[in-house]
């Protein structure tokens, strides 16, 4: 009796022993690997889905079953002796997991409840299935879950911003937040036009979110930052659906706030005002067998009723989005070596907005009414994925996919002039305008994608391959409103415009700034790349892992011409890990790596398309019109128009130095992982990473005449020289430029090289270090926790593909790098630094009807710049940037230099119910940040309204955290 309990036992804990995962390929399968004694036959099945598959374990006593969909897998051993043994792993998709049967025994040793850690792989990945999901208090939504990762933090409020939610992206790893990747059932979703929006499918068909922030390997590129990648639901042999209702009511959520300077105390004052978002969501789904072990289908339908009401100075808005989102997945097991997955879903949301204006500021009573406007987010995508078995040892997967993201807008206000009056803190909205800029009514983009996966097992050596390939059609266009921006300021006396004007009139003069900018077009970017990884088992308890990854880019501009053509850029990946003590309780890993990121459409829209920009500047004559079409007064012009762009498009070969790179990444990471006894794991690791080359627009012509003109040029093709450099090259700063030019001596383009030295640049620097501690004691039905805290740097002189400084998500075309004075002073902590974060998530089962859950994240602030227009020496056309340089009232103030916001606290908790009474149903509670802080997390660091006058809106507090919100779900399941 004695002996079969041992048995039981052991057969029950196997899970337990087993849980450790194993270095997997796909992003949206993984695999079963392990150890056995030569000739042991290994079966796999899946009852759910019906997949079943066997082996024989070769001579080197290794087996691997790969791409396999995620789930619940009976394991069974039937070694040459006779003897069986069997037990149950769970597969994560992106992962692996270990089943080894090398001994039959028939003890069981007190270590049984160790918490098997990975031990083949040095990825840095955090992976939540739907259960572990719903036990957290945290929003629903997939930059949140990604925030729970070490080492993720909130990108700036203003980058990727929509009309019914600030901006919600992170960054990960020190990126910045536009150099993330984003797959769904293995298929590319993030929006390339900048890298700052991906599509979605409903919150309630995911199955799994893998956040790598890491360490990855060569099947992975396109990412300086991380990879998030969602799982969706899918059907099984049995027939399950279910229904909920989620509601985040405004009544329960923490009031809106505004800010207003204290009349005495010269300080930002916090205030609450009346608004709020009231969020109904209502979900309905099933799946199942359409024939039994072969055919299965699963299908959800997402309703919504969501109204947000926004109270400002001069306007007021209530936004409405009622669009319906859904997802289907179909799975066909054809036989048992081949299936073929089919999944479509459709995020498109379309956002209607009215605006009113406001006779009081920040309360409800309204003026007139006027145009609405419609705003359109997200599309539809189509993925098909074929895996093939072909031997015990060989698989291939092939994965096609089409995505598509409307980008649109329907403003009934095209006609007006945006209109603002900036000469007090409180910024006052004239006209009827009801945005600054316009986008392309038929904007959107599409992408058509291919890829090929293999794995190979060769015993000690498991190759990996494959390649893919991506077209991405954008259609992209911005305008003012209009045809104009006017911003009403105060010019100090003795202060200066950018048009040259200089106000000495020894009294204050009101001015207006007026711009013009339209921009445009249809253009296409190709990526494509191949990957060749060995996974070499070197002995029993040492992996390494080679590899290497080529990728292509090419952009074309709007006439279809190419402007940009890197052919196998080679970024090698090693990793080492080490089963320190051969039982998967002690993991020392290290990973070195090279990483590439795409060229951006953003910049095909705004180097090679047609971009028109120039703004003048007026003395205000204080006569606004009651007519809301109608400028204001305008005055005498206060110096020269300046020109930033022509409006016509340059040859693709005059934009763009012909040996550029794209930018990327070099990677460090060294660590440990500890299991512990019931359940519990500890781990440390150090991360290092440091940007290489940088690409984007440089536009010092002044610099490159006055070279010319020293180096042999004379005076007629200097000029041309410069003026051709004016234009702006795209090219990678730091380096020497090499440009072609038509210099007018009848030969066409010729290759001229401007010396780095003439430019007046410095080299491109971003450096994130960081040290991570974590702890997680697994769930076991009863209660769970997880948590880290995570020391990090980033500092260097360029954010990378955004600049939150100023809310720009120009990927690839920011200020940064335009003229030297812009950079002088730029090194410094970066946005994204967030030097000391602890978090910490768990549940708790009070009763089998009652569990709680708690989340909590404290985070230092971010730092502070005071930017200004341009006072320095470098160059004299910097100061056309307005308050964009660190000169801030003619002083030099370093990168975040001048102090930091305060911590950040949240804490969100959760109760679940799930009563006997009516089985299947859950009543949930969750109230995300409990006690509603509003801590400040970007502030307006333009410091100048004109040079030399400083601006009423400095360090006004932008945005603060979300604050306290309730949500209430009730759901059935069957």
């Amino acid at each position: 009796m004695a002996h079969a309990l041992t048995i039981a036992f052991a057969v029950s804990a196997g899970s337990v022993l087993v849980s450790g995962d194993a270095h997997a390929a796909s992003n949206s399968a993984g695999d079963i690997v392990g150890r056995a004694a030569a000739g042991t036959v290994i079966t796999i099945e899946n009852k759910s889905i019906g997949l079943t598959r066997t082996l024989t374990v070769n001579k080197n006593g290794d087996y691997q079953l790969t791409m396999l969909p995620p789930g619940t897998y009976t394991v069974r051993a039937k070694r040459p002796d006779g003897s069986t043994e069997e037990r149950q792993v769970a597969v994560n998709a992106g992962e692996g997991t270990s089943a080894n049967f090398e001994a039959q025994t028939n003890t069981v040793v007190v270590t049984g409840r160790l918490q098997r850690i990975d031990v083949k792989s040095p990825e840095s990945s955090m992976v939540l299935n739907e259960a572990a999901i719903d036990r957290i208090p945290v929003a629903r939504d997939v930059t949140a879950v990604a925030l729970l990762a070490p080492g993720a933090t909130r990108g700036d409020s203003r980058i990727g911003q929509t009309t019914l939610r600030a901006g919600n992206v992170p960054s990960l790893g020190g990126a910045s937040p536009a150099e993330n990747v984003y797959y769904i059932n293995g298929f590319n979703v993030t929006n390339m036009l900048n890298g700052v929006a991906f599509n979605q499918v409903p919150f309630e068909g995911i199955a799994q979110q893998q956040v790598k922030t890491g360490g990855y390997g060569p099947e992975y590129g396109r990412s300086l930052g991380g990879v998030l990648s969602i799982t969706t639901k899918r059907g099984t042999n049995e027939w399950k659906g279910g229904a909920n209702v989620i509601w985040e009511p405004e009544s329960l959520r923490g009031k809106s706030i505004y800010t207003e300077a204290g009349k005495t105390t010269g300080k930002w004052l916090v205030a609450e005002r009346p608004g709020g978002t009231d969020d109904l969501k209502a979900n309905v789904w099933a799946g199942g067998p359409l024939v039994k072990d072969k055919l299965f289908i699963f299908g959800l339908v997402q309703g919504a009723d969501i109204e947000a009401k926004s109270y400002g100075v001069s306007t007021q808005t209530v936004t409405k989005s009622t669009s319906p989102r859904f997802l289907v997945k179909a799975d066909w097991n054809i036989n048992d070596s081949n299936t073929l997955e089919l999944t479509a879903f459709d995020d498109e949301s379309k956002d209607k907005v009215r605006t009113w204006g406001s006779t009081v500021p920040y309360q409800t009573p309204r003026g007139a009414e006027r145009l609405p406007d419609e705003y359109t987010t997200g599309g539809q995508n189509y993925i098909a994925k074929y895996t093939s078995w072909l031997t015990d040892d060989f698989t291939v997967s092939a994965l096609a996919g089409l995505g598509k993201y409307n980008r649109g807008s329907n403003v009934g206000s095209a006609a007006c002039n945006y209109i603002r009056d900036d000469r007090t803190s409180a910024q006052t909205r004239l006209g009827c305008a009801t945005t600054s800029s316009i986008t392309d009514p038929g904007a959107n983009d599409e992408r058509k994608a291919f890829r090929l996966d293999a794995e190979w097992n060769l015993g000690d050596h498991g190759l990996r391959f494959g390649l893919d390939n991506e077209e991405y059609k954008v259609v992209d266009g911005t305008k003012n409103p209009g045809g104009e921006t006017i911003l009403i300021k105060t010019l100090a006396p003795g202060s200066d415009l950018p048009s040259g004007y200089v106000n000495n009139t020894g009294a204050p003069i009101d001015f207006l700034q007026v711009r013009h900018f339209e921009n445009g077009g249809a253009f296409t970017t190709k990526n494509s790349a191949y990957y060749l990884e060995d996974n070499w088992q070197v002995t029993k308890n040492v992996m390494l892992n080679l590899g290497v990854r080529s990728e292509s880019f090419e952009n074309l501009n709007a006439d279809d011409k190419t402007f940009i053509k890197v052919d196998n850029t080679i970024a090698p990946r090693f990793g080492v890990s080490w089963d320190v003590k051969g039982d998967q309780s002690m993991k020392v890993f290290a990973n070195l790596g090279r990483y590439y990121i795409p060229v951006m459409s953003n910049t095909n829209v705004r180097l090679a398309g047609a971009e028109l920009d120039y703004t003048d500047y007026f003395v205000y004559t204080g006569t606004n019109s009651n007519d809301a079409f109608q400028l204001p007064g305008r005055g005498a012009q206060l110096g020269e128009r300046t020109v930033s762009g022509d409006g016509t498009a340059g040859d693709p070969r005059s934009v763009v130095d012909p040996n550029i790179k794209p930018m990327y990444q070099d990677e460090f990471i060294i660590g440990a992982q500890q299991a512990l006894a019931n359940r519990w794991t500890v781990g440390a690791k150090f991360t290092y990473r440091k940007l290489k080359k940088v690409m984007d627009d440089m536009c010092n012509g002044p610099g490159a005449e006055a070279w010319a003109l020293s180096n042999g040029y004379d005076a007629d093709q200097a000029a041309i020289i410069g003026e051709s450099i004016n234009h702006c090259f795209l090219y990678n700063p730091g380096g020497d430029l090499t440009a072609n030019i038509d210099l007018g001596d009848g030969k066409g383009l010729s290759e001229v090289v401007i010396p780095a030295a003439s430019l007046g640049f410095p080299k491109p620097e971003r450096k994130y270090t960081a040290i991570e501690l974590t702890f997680e004691r697994a769930w076991d039905g009863v209660w769970n926790l997880q948590g880290s805290y995570v020391w990090a740097k980033s500092r260097g002189n360029t954010e990378g593909y955004v600049k939150s400084d100023i809310g720009q998500d120009d990927a690839g075309i920011s200020q940064d790098w335009d003229y030297p004075g812009l950079m002088e002073g730029s090194y410094g902590d970066l946005p994204n630094d967030r030097r000391h974060t602890f978090k910490i998530f768990g549940a708790y089962q009070v009763t089998p009807e009652l569990r709680l859950g708690a989340n909590a994240i404290i985070q230092s602030g971010r730092p502070l710049n005071c930017l200004g227009y341009y006072s320095g020496n470098l160059d004299t056309v910097s100061i056309l940037y307005g308050s964009s340089s660190f000169y801030c009232n003619r002083t030099l103030n370093a990168r975040g230099t001048v102090g930091r916001l305060e911590w950040t606290r949240e804490l969100s908790l959760q109760a679940n119910y799930q009563p006997k009474w009516l089985k299947g149903t859950t009543f949930s509670l969750d109230v995300l940040n409990v006690f509603n802080e509003r801590g400040i997390t970007s502030v307006q660091e333009a410091g100048e309204s004109a040079r030399g006058t400083p601006s009423p809106n400095y360090l006004q507090p932008l945005s603060f955290q979300l604050g306290r919100s309730v949500r209430l779900m009730a759901q059935y399941e069957f």
